[in-house]
């Protein structure tokens, strides 16, 4: 048999028979020839939804297609076929307020930077930011953090404005062995600023462009460090009995602030800018397998924070698994540490050796003058150096020592070959300054 066949549109077959479009019988019977099998007239119907179903899909891609271009900026291409949707709303130049602080987090796109910026009324809408922003190639270059941009200005000007490096505030490198309060070379007076002046001098913000910025102040962080509820400061669960329990306020964050690079909102307060900083830096912490690796060092997880301070402290990072294992097995001896970095800490000094008097005063940091742990981190250590406390070197070593500025260092477990190895210290390495 014979049979013509007709699809989707609408029409009339040769003897007359109408067939609409979506028809689920879209063949006309040839004159003078037997009309199908039903068995044949259901093939070709499940045939025919078949088909029909196929263009549901096609229809349906294509418009996924479509929208996945209007997203990222085809939409012009759309608007000029279309006659184009009305102007976005945009500032005038000319009128430019005092600057605001745009955030931008990672992932985020040109839209959502955007609407940010409009609720900042750093621009009128965010559809004249998406439209500027993808006229400029430098957008795609811009990082998460935060930008001080003037309001009420053009989109095209908040886009360059946003690209340019100088808008970046809030941008501050914590480095590894950092302390949250400032501390003096003995040798040289130099000083060493701590992690809360440098999240002062990262709040600074010229908001009228007048040269004279707003910043919180040393103070502020030092005195929000000191609240006396650790969770509203960000400190994990498994570090805030021992937190509570710090026999000075103002140091109850010592270690608890990763060493990396951090972005702050200026804008923010000095107890929130801590609590993100602690809670974050709790996630990097845990991220090394802090939680578990006592387990294998037989230490809770603040002890591992405080031992890996030590060894940031100590070491450098070729020796960090093998004075971790020093520390263990003085603890397990018992016997004490004797660290001069301690001794060092509760006089906000620096230097390699101290004196027979720093030694003797009593502190709860001082392992000179007490046996295990000083009672916080003397300082940020690295997750080198956390890692190492978690996973430290075999060895039955007791004793090390630095014997010059190169850093070499000896380890033993025999106190006589240790003094063997002090008599191989260069001349006045390890004498104090004072």
């Amino acid at each position: 048999m014979n049979y013509r066949r007709y699809e989707n549109d609408a029409h009339t077959d040769p003897i007359g028979y109408s067939v609409g479009q979506g028809s689920e019988f879209d063949r006309a019977v040839v004159a003078g020839e037997p009309r199908p099998t039903r068995r044949a007239q259901n093939i070709r119907r499940r045939a025919a939804r078949s088909r029909k179903r196929r263009g549901q899909l096609i229809g349906a891609v294509l418009g996924l297609v479509l929208l996945v271009a209007v997203a990222s900026g085809g939409y012009f291409v759309f608007d000029r076929l279309s006659g184009g949707p009305a102007p976005a709303e945009d500032f005038a130049a000319g009128n430019a307020g005092e600057s605001a602080v745009v955030r931008v987090d990672p992932g985020d796109t040109a839209q959502e930077i955007g609407v940010d910026a409009v609720a900042k009324g750093v621009v009128a809408s965010a559809d004249a930011f998406m439209g500027a922003a993808v006229q400029n190639p430098a957008m795609s270059s811009v990082q998460p953090g935060y930008y001080l941009v003037p309001t009420n200005i053009p989109a095209s000007e908040a886009v360059s404005a946003l690209v340019d490096p100088s808008a970046r505030v809030g941008s501050v490198i914590i480095a590894e062995g950092r302390q949250l309060h400032d501390s003096r070379d003995v040798n040289t007076d130099a000083v060493k600023r701590g992690i809360y002046t440098l999240l002062s001098e990262a709040s600074c913000i010229d908001r009228t462009g007048g040269g004279t910025p707003t910043c919180i102040s040393y103070e502020d962080f030092n005195a929000a460090g000191a609240n006396d509820d650790p969770a509203a400061l960000g400190v994990p669960e498994w570090a805030i009995a021992r937190v509570q329990g710090v026999p000075d306020r103002d140091r109850q964050l010592e270690g608890l602030i990763a060493a990396g690079s951090w972005n702050i909102d200026p804008t923010a307060t000095a107890g929130e800018i801590l609590a993100q900083l602690v809670s974050e830096s709790a996630q990097t912490y845990e991220n090394t397998g802090i939680l578990t690796a006592g387990a294998n060092s037989g230490l809770d997880p603040y002890d591992t924070l405080i031992a890996a301070s030590l060894v940031e402290r100590e070491a450098l990072p070729a020796d960090f698994s093998k004075v971790a294992r020093v520390i263990l097995n003085r603890l397990a001896e018992p016997q004490q540490l004797e660290f001069d970095s301690t001794v060092n800490y509760a006089l906000d000094t620096t230097e390699v050796a101290t004196t027979d008097l720093d030694r003797a005063t009593v502190t709860p940091w001082n392992t000179y003058a007490m046996e295990g742990l000083p009672a916080t981190p003397i300082a940020s250590p690295s997750v080198a150096a956390v890692e190492a406390v978690e996973a430290p070197a075999d060895g039955d070593w007791l004793y090390f020592v630095t014997i010059n500025n190169a850093g070499e260092t000896l380890f033993t477990r025999e106190y006589s070959e240790h003094l063997a190895n002090i008599g191989l210290v260069e001349d006045g390495f390890l004498a104090s300054g004072r």
